[in-house]
């Protein structure tokens, strides 16, 4: 919440408790440096008189930060001031070869020009982890990313269930099978920069450069802790047809494939599927003593050979100390 009413999407926010909870506002205010104001206005439900009187007096509250927030102006400020939330849903077959690897070259431009990008979701680059531990600025960024995969090792074994047991139906269903092709396709979206960073859930961000902040596999609420920990724009790429919307974030969303594209395309920015298309072969009149014929493409190019070798998948990928 203290994300939330911070953010530099927000122009203000009102705090609203019940009166006797255990996470008290004035708690919340102070373990966070915030202070009432015009901006951030506070109430309870329990002092207001109910809920009627707590929802009309706080339309009241908002109508009283119309006008300073009618007060913001576009205008022009270096890329580097973006923090870009890297999302997938949905995934499918193509994530890892279209719009993953498309969103992490962003990724990677934003970072040259002084940005920051955000890759979380822990559970889900498990068994690619290594990917990213190579590439830590530092010793101690890479063992913080490791303990964060050794925590939810160990929440997972506390609850009868394991980490390497990812993949939704949906998932399977568009193509992927084992959690190390899901892992080795969310990681993709992190390009190529060094990980300068690791944070916990909904953090404030202080790092410039591609980080990591934890966080569950399950995008709505990796994307809650991202806006919380600053992202100012999220993208969002999916196979299957994930809709997840934002506030205050805009959520650009990339299809992996354009059939899903074309299809849900009230809800697409953009695409990656192109570069995907299958185009006819140039078919050459065969002269009459020649029985050759040219092979047609298959019907369906989810099942061609997974980018990901039969030895990978096999197993999960080891960590690099």
């Amino acid at each position: 919440m203290a994300g939330y009413a911070t953010h530099p999407n927000v122009s203000g926010a009102v705090l609203v408790g019940l009166g006797c909870e255990i996470n008290q506002i004035a708690d919340l205010l102070d373990a966070h440096g915030l202070a009432r104001g015009p901006g951030l206005q506070t109430m309870t439900i329990q002092d207001s008189g109910g809920t009627k009187v707590t929802v009309e007096r706080g339309i009241a509250m908002i109508k009283e930060m119309l006008p300073e927030a009618n007060k913001a102006v576009r205008s022009t400020v270096p890329v580097g001031q973006l923090t870009l939330g890297l999302e997938c849903g949905g995934s499918d077959g193509y994530s890892g070869i279209t719009a993953n690897p498309a969103l992490g070259a962003a990724a990677d431009l934003l970072v040259r020009h002084g940005g920051t990008a955000v890759l979380s979701e822990t559970p889900e680059i498990y068994g690619a982890e290594h990917l990213l531990t190579r590439r830590a600025v530092s010793r101690e960024v890479g063992e913080k990313l490791i303990a964060l995969i050794r925590w939810w090792e160990a929440y997972t074994a506390r609850n009868g269930s394991e980490l390497d047991n990812n993949p939704t139906p949906g998932n399977k269903a568009g193509g992927l099978t084992t959690i190390l092709e899901k892992s080795l396709a969310a990681v993709a979206k992190g390009g190529t920069m060094n990980l300068s960073g690791v944070f916990n859930f909904a953090e404030k961000i202080n790092t410039k450069g591609f980080v990591f902040m934890d966080s569950p596999g399950y995008d709505p609420v990796s994307i809650t802790g991202q806006v919380a920990s600053g992202a100012n724009i999220v993208c969002f790429t999916t196979g299957r047809g994930s809709v997840y919307g934002c506030k205050p974030a805009p959520s650009l969303k990339l299809a992996t494939n354009s059939p899903m594209y074309q299809r849900m395309s009230m809800t697409w920015m953009s695409t990656a599927g192109k570069s995907l298309t299958v185009q006819p072969p140039c078919r050459k009149k065969a002269s009459k003593s020649s029985n050759s014929s040219l092979t047609p493409p298959p019907e369906n190019p989810l099942k061609a050979r997974s980018w990901v070798s039969a030895k990978t998948s096999s197993r999960r990928g080891s960590l690099v100390r």
